[in-house]
């Protein structure tokens, strides 16, 4: 286990260039966790009390199909946050989350960081703004993927 710092969090690529201030809000909520393998995180439909900056191993993002079961959307490497149900009300997790391969990561308290957003607007928009650019990449690399299915080819990787 490592010590969650400023500086260790300044190197975290979501998290790249925040102030100083803002890292050391951050870092006070965050602990640092590791996950072995086949590891549910969240389940869809659960209480969001977390969210994750993985240092290491990969995360499936899945969802639950009817009839089929858990279906992998999407898998989350290095540097990748996992979890953005923490921020909206009622914080119930829209997507399942299970460890491809051993993780690690730091883990934030989503109450903790709730409450410093709330103290804090320009804390709170920083957040924000970088969480609407993970959102949409990944509603990019959805709509590529849905978009080459249509038509019949691989995805590009």
């Amino acid at each position: 286990m490592i010590e969650v710092t400023t500086s260790v969090l300044a190197a975290q690529t979501f998290l790249r260039g925040m102030p100083p201030g803002h890292l050391d809000a951050l870092a006070d909520a965050a602990t640092d966790v590791t996950f072995p393998a086949r590891h549910r995180i969240f389940a869809e439909g659960g209480y969001a009390a977390s969210f994750w900056l993985i240092r290491a191993g990969r995360v499936a993002l899945d969802l639950q199909v009817p009839g089929e079961g858990p279906v992998v959307i999407e898998t989350i490497g290095i540097g990748g946050l996992i979890g953005w149900s923490w921020l909206f009300p009622p914080y119930q997790w829209k997507f399942g989350a299970v460890c491809a391969s051993p993780v690690e990561a730091f883990q934030f308290d989503a109450a903790i960081v709730r409450s410093r957003c709330a103290a804090d607007p320009a804390l709170g928009y920083d957040l924000i703004t970088r969480l609407a650019r993970v959102l949409a990449g990944r509603l990019q690399t959805t709509r590529t993927r849905m978009a080459a299915e249509c038509h019949g080819m691989a995805p590009a990787e």
